[in-house]
């Protein structure tokens, strides 16, 4: 993800589903999850729900950046445990800041 270039040398997974996403998981160890609540196959609050109920993975932070704007996504992922809740469009500018506290410190 380009907006997230000036956090240095992170390495990047990308899934085109949140069926992609759960099986990357599993096997790729990620330091953040940056989240899409509209996935083809698995909701994006539903990948947010395995993230938050298998232990290996509870405590990696999780930012929801969608088109949703409503009040009740928006609850909905903060309820299911969204570290961070954004919605597009954003300033890729502002990204890379909001997301580096998240990120261990190296």
């Amino acid at each position: 993800m380009a907006a997230l270039r000036p956090l240095g040398p992170v390495g990047f997974e990308e899934a085109q589903s949140g069926l992609e996403a759960i099986e990357r998981l599993s096997v790729v160890p990620v330091d953040l999850v940056v989240l899409d609540l509209n996935m083809p196959d698995v909701h994006g609050l539903e990948v947010l729900r395995f993230v938050r109920s298998h232990h290996a993975f509870r405590q990696i932070p999780v930012v929801v950046l969608t088109t949703r704007g409503d009040e009740e996504s928006r609850a909905a992922a903060l309820r299911e445990g969204a570290t961070l809740y954004l919605t597009k469009p954003f300033s890729p500018s502002e990204l890379a800041p909001q997301v580096r506290e998240f990120l261990p410190q190296a």
